[in-house]
């Protein structure tokens, strides 16, 4: 099973801020536990939304828009990937997940399990993306 922590966004992290050494030191040994585990598969933090852009479907159409988005508390910060047995196995990881922000700051982490080919119907189009996910290995 594979969950996406997703680290949300706070204004000082919109501002393109880096984060502080206690907090890098803070997630470092962390993921450092999450390797030695044979969990962690990827993470790492993005960049502010001023250097992103968004595209929307309506209609059949698509439009381009560009950063910064003005909802900082629906824009993700960061993330981590790892890879468990269950799901209980991911909440006593995140329960050890590094506030956010620092302990003095405000933060807040989602986490949502990725959909696996698994949890589709079988079909030649899963199979293709089957095809897919093995030639990438």
């Amino acid at each position: 099973m594979r969950f996406m922590i997703m680290v949300r966004a706070s204004a000082r992290s919109e501002s393109g801020a880096m984060p502080e050494e206690c907090w890098i030191a803070a997630m470092v040994a962390y993921h450092e536990e999450l390797t030695r585990a044979g969990v962690l598969l990827d993470a790492n933090g993005l960049k502010p939304s001023s250097e992103g852009w968004r595209v929307r479907y309506s209609s059949g159409a698509r439009t381009v828009i560009d950063g910064p988005f003005a909802e900082t508390k629906e824009l993700i910060a960061g993330y981590t990937l790892i890879q468990v047995r269950s799901r209980e196995e991911a909440l006593e990881w995140v329960r050890r997940f590094p506030s956010p922000f620092g302990d003095a700051g405000d933060g807040e982490i989602e986490v949502r399990e990725l959909l696996e080919l698994e949890d589709f119907e079988p079909s030649e189009r899963i199979e293709r993306f089957r095809a897919l996910e093995s030639s990438r290995r």
